[in-house]
């Protein structure tokens, strides 16, 4: 048996899968987000080993034989956010996430002084990238930046809770802009950029190889063995496309959860940083991948939800029942409600309605928010596509792909086909794939894609409307960044 955990941001989920690669049990806790301040998005890391905790007693009740069988662990979870602890493995101050832009003026600083980002990461400076958090903190927090003995990512940290050794994986790290990709080792150069040094880095292992073991005491209040192994894990994107099979060249997916990703392997490094396309070490050796991420996805539709005091399921049951001459007239809705990473690479952009109408009902509202959605997606594909990419089909993971609607509407927008499959939680899949992976599984057996549960083909005869309405979408975009000018500061 082989464990999964996934640090998201909205929940924490675990599942175990057996040697047949089934999943045999799961567990989930719900995480929230603290904004003290606007731009800003945080979490304290001792909530995410408290859900540890949670999912573990689940778990071992649900299920106490698979629980027994654990061989080994494997840990996946969101990518970028900075855990600061001091030499006393004391945290110094909560977690800023990846979705936090406070450090847009740090980003344009190092990009002015440090342009050796661009060649040696491989990717544009952005406010959610690790790197520039750190300059944050060393300008406005330098009574904490001096007591920094070691940088974590989210779920390393989890790793050296349950270990007690600080270690990360290449396809994480790459998400910090301190790593140099195409070597897949830190870079001393850009850690001096920011004023650290490699000491203050975990020591880095391939995703699907053994990091450490289970600290023994923590084993023992687990009911696992001390000779349980913790694999190498990887970024929460990295490890979903190990849950879904997307380990060779040109296999790719959209992930629609809290952010939207798309996300292409490559068997060598491509960078493209200049289109704010990401290009990151993979959680297998000698792979990497290409991304473009938008910061709200299907976060904008439960934002949405929230304000009308309706459920998710109820606002999309009503959006199903609008002919395709009511969606034509719906308000045009800009995603944008934490600022935009590809292709704009814009901490500043906002989220907007344009044509409201006194007609305008929620279901047409709730239309907007996933239509608007999908089009992100589609500025995100056309800088990928840009590239040598050949990208033919993808599957779609994360909350966003329980709704057909969804699906085919991105099917329809990006002009590729969309396929669904059973296992949602494709982090913690991957995660544990990861896992049995460290303990010597056959890739191709361990690896293989999940069986297709939906198939969506591009409907021609929805796409010249659609294309009409991306037309508008990217020219209130445009106009968006002249009207911020007016703004007061």
């Amino acid at each position: 048996m082989y464990l999964g955990i996934d640090i998201g941001t909205s929940e924490l989920k675990a599942l175990i899968i057996d040697n047949q690669g089934e999943i045999v049990a799961s567990s989930h806790v719900t995480l929230t987000v603290q904004r003290p301040k606007p731009q800003w998005a945080e979490q304290a890391p001792n909530a995410w080993w408290d859900a540890t905790h949670s999912v573990v007693a689940a778990l071992r009740q649900s299920a106490p034989e698979a629980w027994a069988g654990i061989k080994s662990i494997g840990l996946s979870g969101q990518m970028h956010g900075a855990v600061l602890l001091d030499s006393q493995g004391k945290v110094l101050r909560n977690c800023i996430l990846w979705n936090d832009t406070r450090s847009a003026a740090e980003c344009e600083w190092l990009l002015a002084h440090h342009p050796e980002f661009l060649t040696i990461s491989g990717n544009l400076i952005m406010p959610g990238f690790t790197a520039p958090k750190l300059r944050w903190v060393a300008q406005h927090e330098p009574e904490i930046f001096n007591q920094i003995a070691k940088v974590l990512l989210p779920k390393d940290y989890l790793r050296w809770k349950m270990s007690g050794e600080y270690i990360s994986d290449m396809s994480d790290s790459s998400g910090t802009l301190w790593l140099d990709v195409a070597k897949r080792d830190w870079s001393d150069e850009l850690l001096a950029a920011t004023q650290l040094t490699r000491e203050q880095m975990p020591r880095l292992v391939e995703g699907s190889e053994k990091s450490t073991c289970l600290n023994a005491e923590l084993a023992s209040q687990w009911g696992l063995s001390a000779e349980v192994i913790i694999a190498g894990g990887g970024g929460d994107n990295a490890a979903s496309a190990v849950g879904v099979g997307a380990i060779n060249q040109d296999d790719a997916f959209i992930s629609l959860g809290t952010s939207g990703v798309i996300f292409v392997v490559n068997n060598r490094l491509q960078t493209a940083p200049e289109r704010g396309v990401h290009a990151f070490a993979h959680a297998l050796p000698h792979r990497w991948h290409q991304m473009s991420v938008m910061l709200s996805a299907a976060s904008c539709l439960r934002w949405l939800c929230n304000l009308l005091s309706i459920t998710e399921n109820q606002l999309m049951e009503e959006i199903a029942e609008l002919s395709q001459q009511d969606k034509q007239r719906a308000p045009v809705f800009l995603p944008y409600l934490s600022g935009e990473r590809t292709p704009h690479n814009d901490a500043y952009a906002m989220g907007s309605f344009f044509a409201l109408r006194h007609e305008t009902n929620r279901a047409l509202m709730g239309y907007s928010v996933i239509e608007g959605v999908a089009f992100a997606l589609a500025d995100g594909m056309a800088v990928l596509s840009n590239s040598e990419t050949n990208i033919k089909q993808c599957s779609l993971t994360g909350g966003g792909a329980r709704s057909p609607i969804w699906a085919q509407l991105i099917a329809d927008i990006v002009n590729i086909p969309i396929v669904t499959h059973p296992a949602s939680s494709s982090g913690a899949l991957g995660a544990a794939r990861l896992a049995w992976l460290a303990v010597g599984g056959d890739e191709k057996q361990v690896c293989k894609k999940p069986p297709i549960s939906n198939s969506y083909q591009p409907q021609e005869a929805n796409q010249a409307y659609l294309q009409q309405r991306l037309a508008l979408f990217r020219l209130l975009y445009k106009q968006q960044v002249e009207a911020r000018k007016l703004l007061p500061e």
